[in-house]
């Protein structure tokens, strides 16, 4: 059994993992336990791992059909942080970019299934950190200034990250991992940030939308 919160040595990892376990992965995995017990969420991993010339830069996305404020999709990344055995790494502040990103999502009728659309937007979120070296956190914003599901009449149009409610920051013997949850924010709530790029803005922002979705679901219809 792995703890959720653990800190050992360089020694005590040797002594207690091998070289083929994905230790990071555990500890992701145990935490969803938390909410979603022994529940198999649907996983869609990259066909070609990134380190091998892949496309994709996340190893994948799992995800979860929730029933939590209202039912809603809930997806998962891996590969923000870092996944797999590595003694060097043990004992870091964070796992590697100290996060992985969620997003819950009402479901919409063209999908018609899984929202595979979403997990291209992870992936693209996922490439500019990787490519750029620019990591997000709480409280930052993005915009889209376009629709977030291309080819769609909604008003979607950014994004704002905050800590996901159920899941939160867990650490690793790797380092800490945020759960950062995207949030979709309309054309009106985007040019309020734009005119004011502060955290204290995407927070007051965040906590308006909570009041009546505490989840933060994302709903593609929203105006």
């Amino acid at each position: 059994m792995i703890n959720n919160s653990i800190r050992m040595t360089k020694e005590e990892y040797e002594n207690r993992f091998t070289e083929e376990e994905a230790v990071g992965w555990f500890f992701l995995d145990q935490k969803l336990e938390t909410v979603y017990g022994k529940t198999e969420p649907r996983h869609y991993a990259a066909e070609v791992p990134y380190v091998i010339g892949g496309e994709d830069p996340l190893d994948g996305v799992s995800i979860f059909d929730s029933e939590a404020a209202s039912t809603h999709y809930h997806l998962v990344t891996y590969g923000m942080s870092e996944l797999y055995y590595d003694e060097e790494l043990v004992g870091g502040d964070f796992s590697k970019w100290g996060f992985e990103f969620t997003f819950r999502l009402k479901p919409f009728s063209e999908d018609e299934g899984d929202p595979f659309w979403a997990i291209e937007v992870l992936n693209n979120l996922a490439r500019y950190v990787f490519e750029s070296g620019n990591w997000f956190e709480e409280n930052h914003f993005v915009p889209i200034n376009e629709p977030i599901r291309l080819d769609t009449d909604t008003d979607i149009v950014g994004l704002i990250f905050v800590q996901d409610p159920e899941l939160g920051k867990i650490e690793t013997p790797h380092g800490d991992v945020t759960f950062l949850q995207m949030v979709g924010i309309t054309t009106k709530e985007l040019e309020v940030l734009m005119g004011n790029p502060t955290i204290e803005a995407v927070e007051a922002l965040a906590n308006t939308l909570r009041k009546e979705n505490p989840l933060l679901i994302t709903d593609l219809n929203r105006k």
